[in-house]
């Protein structure tokens, strides 16, 4: 059952676009009923919304960690405002960076901004799809001696990698054993469409499911 955060979130998330039905062909190939596009939370009262929700799947997980950590280039915004919303809502005053593309062979020089990455690192972007920025993120956290302590999403697809039987997420897992969390994830999205009586949408998502989703 989707907790009121979640329902929240879907539901911004379709009034901004971010997250559209109908036919859509992904980067695998195949034709995904769903696209979600996190670059359009391009607003202050969006990009609010979304801290918000962020800090909320935080405190639903349970999850242990010292500060947060970024993947340029869409989780430098993401990171800034969970890290604001943790402060606003539970009092947590939390550090956080994240990287540049490119490193920086003059002034302060390097590829960290923020704070350096110390403790267990809580890492924020959108979505995996390939897995590249978050193991580029592991291994600039390992690097500077900091403990990748998991990975925080704003949507778990749950669908299987082209070349895999598991999700790009259940590898991530299964190679640095660290935990994921989703805002929201395949199923909530279907029980939130059937809610809205779309039977159509619902139709194709499961069927889509069925063809590309996980085993379990």
């Amino acid at each position: 059952m989707t907790a009121a955060y979640q329902s929240e979130f879907i539901e911004l998330c379709m009034q901004l676009g971010v997250l559209r039905f109908g036919s859509f062909t992904l980067k695998s190939g195949r034709e995904s009923p769903y696209f979600f596009n996190a670059g359009l939370f391009n607003t202050g009262a969006a990009i609010g919304a979304v801290g918000r929700a962020y800090a909320a799947a935080i405190a639903a997980s349970g999850l242990d960690f010292d500060m947060l950590f970024g993947p340029a280039y869409k989780g430098i915004p993401l990171v800034t405002i969970t890290a604001a919303a943790l402060a606003e809502q539970t009092g947590r005053d939390l550090k956080f960076a994240f990287n540049r593309k490119e490193t920086k062979d003059h002034g302060e020089r390097g590829s960290i901004i923020g704070s350096p990455l110390s403790g267990r690192v809580l890492i924020v972007d959108d979505v995996i799809t390939a897995g590249t920025a978050i193991r580029e993120s592991i291994e600039i956290i390992q690097a500077a001696g900091a403990e990748p302590a998991g990975v925080l999403l704003a949507l778990d697809r749950q669908e299987r990698a082209p070349q895999s039987r598991l999700s790009a997420v259940q590898e991530v897992r299964d190679q640095y054993q660290v935990p994921v969390v989703a805002v929201i994830n395949l199923a909530d999205l279907m029980q939130h469409v059937s809610k809205l009586g779309q039977a159509g949408e619902l139709s194709s998502m499961r069927q889509y499911r069925e063809r590309y989703g996980l085993a379990d």
